[in-house]
């Protein structure tokens, strides 16, 4: 019991900050969340990072607001630099198209959830943005709704491509997408909707995966060692560990899927991973990186649903995309409830892959409300990635397993 006229104070103690540095961090006590971050490293190694906001004091469904930020210093140090609306679950990425302009910084997604796709262009930085009027100035898809997460360009074979899924399959969450690759040709104004060709919709099957499929997305544009183009998306599956490869028919327009040989085996399959090429491994064997919500056994029961289970983050090599092996665990929180290191894009930048991370931490305002809902966006550097292994992981989850 407190002294009799002394006054008594509730002391609230400062949560350890989460790994990395701390590029953004939203309260989570005012229902807004930080979702979908993307990462682009400019011409002169300037780093640029976004996320969007997400939740019930957010207008996402309406008109959706994006963060950029900027890094001048490898990523130590991080400042706001522009605020977007419309624009939800969207990618950064630099582009040279040969307009003697030279490379610039592009952001790509949806106006809002479930919204119409758009474009813009940055030609200092990430400081200021072209607006999507109509076709001719960045406006993709007039009409129709269309779902994504920060996806990763490719190029290849003269065009520049990227996965999206269609969202009109009716209502409900995840069986209302659908695979679409779209692509236009490297030289050409990507402003232009004239530009972009896109691929037939492949329709997917609740009877899949003897029933338990319940939907594909966020789908990776990747070249396969033969060369083909094909999408591979995350599954939902609540045991987890699989992903859909899905093909670009020889016709450039038809998309390919066998759900006897086409379900592959990938740890952390069933939530949001980004997956490229290593450049410097050859076209003839290639190499292939991803970091994945890859589930350890001991978490195994934590939840029902392993797509709820993101408290682990784990690069992955592959030589084909079918076999995955694990080599790394760069962030693990004991807890996966409340924490996670999820829906991380990231880049190759020399020996180092450079990480944008949605994470959920602890903070003085009472922490996130769960793995999904996160507070912060952070960025990490894996030094040396393609030379790490287990036994150098900060904590090995899976080991004694």
């Amino acid at each position: 019991m407190p002294d009799a006229g002394y006054p008594t104070f509730e002391v609230r103690r400062e949560a350890p900050p989460p790994p990395g540095r701390v590029i953004s961090h939203i309260r989570p006590d005012i229902g807004q969340y930080v979702g979908s971050p993307s990462i682009a490293i400019l011409p002169d190694g300037t780093l640029v990072t976004s996320h969007d906001l997400f939740g019930p004091g957010t207008s996402e469904y309406r008109s959706a607001t994006t963060l950029v930020f900027r890094s001048e210093d490898r990523g130590e140090t991080w400042r706001q630099v522009a605020h977007i609306e419309p624009a939800f679950w969207s990618n950064l990425f630099v582009h040279d198209n040969g307009d003697g302009r030279g490379a610039a910084l592009y952001l790509l997604g949806p106006t809002h959830h479930h919204g119409l796709l758009v474009i813009r262009r940055s030609d200092d930085g990430g400081h200021t943005w072209t607006e999507p009027r109509d076709t001719a100035t960045g406006l993709l898809t007039p009409h129709g709704q269309y779902h994504t997460a920060p996806m990763p360009m490719l190029v290849h074979r003269g065009r520049i491509w990227r996965a999206i899924e269609d969202a009109t399959a009716g209502t409900h969450w995840g069986r209302r997408y659908n695979p679409v690759l779209m692509s236009a040709p490297l030289g050409a104004d990507l402003l232009r909707r004239d530009n972009w060709s896109f691929s037939e919709m492949y329709r997917q099957s609740p009877d899949w995966l003897g029933g338990r499929f319940g939907g594909w997305l966020e789908g990776n544009a990747v070249a396969l060692p033969d060369g083909r183009i094909a999408d591979i998306l995350r599954v939902d599956y609540a045991p987890g560990g699989k992903a859909a490869l899905v093909t670009l028919g020889d016709d450039g327009q038809s998309l390919e899927f066998s759900p006897e040989t086409d379900f592959i085996d990938l740890p952390g399959g069933p939530t949001k991973f980004t997956l490229r090429r290593d450049p410097r491994s050859p076209e003839s064997a290639p190499v292939y990186w991803t970091l994945a919500n890859a589930v350890p056994p001991r978490h195994a029961r934590d939840k029902a649903n392993h797509a709820a289970i993101r408290n682990t983050l784990a690069l992955l090599r592959s030589t084909d995309l079918r076999s995955w092996e694990l080599r790394h665990v760069p962030l693990w929180h004991p807890d996966s409830r409340r924490h996670a290191f999820q829906y991380v894009d990231w880049l190759f930048d020399g020996d180092d892959l450079v990480v944008a991370s949605r994470t959920a931490w602890d903070d003085r305002h009472g922490g996130a409300p769960n793995e999904h809902d996160a507070n912060s966006l952070t960025f990490h550097r894996i030094r040396d990635f393609r030379t790490r292994t287990m036994t150098d992981s900060p904590v090995d989850p899976f080991a004694g397993t």
